[in-house]
């Protein structure tokens, strides 16, 4: 394991131990939705099975599909804050 792969995974434990983890997931569920990522999401995948037929599309198609396009919708200010919010944690928590 590298160093780097080592910290993540620190870095992830004391998110999990502390429930930091489950507060930013929240937190990024609620900014996705007051943005109208979820809306635009959902508008997409039905794009997706409308164009290729709800018998032809299985759920791992459509992750693979949607997936990238999800990432690009996530914006800006919603990455910028809750990266701000992890720098935060971590300057308090975290002794590497």
């Amino acid at each position: 394991m590298s160093k780097d792969s080592q910290m993540r995974a620190a870095i992830n434990q004391k998110l999990i131990e502390m429930g930091e983890r489950e507060r930013l997931k929240e937190l990024l569920r609620a900014k996705l939705v007051e943005c109208g990522w979820k809306d635009q999401l959902k508008a997409h995948c039905k794009d997706v099975i409308r164009e290729k037929g709800l018998e032809h599309v299985t759920v791992e198609d459509l992750v693979t599909e949607v997936t990238p396009k999800g990432r690009a919708l996530v914006p800006d200010s919603v990455k910028k804050e809750l990266l701000q919010r992890i720098r935060a944690f971590l300057a308090q928590h975290v002794t590497l």
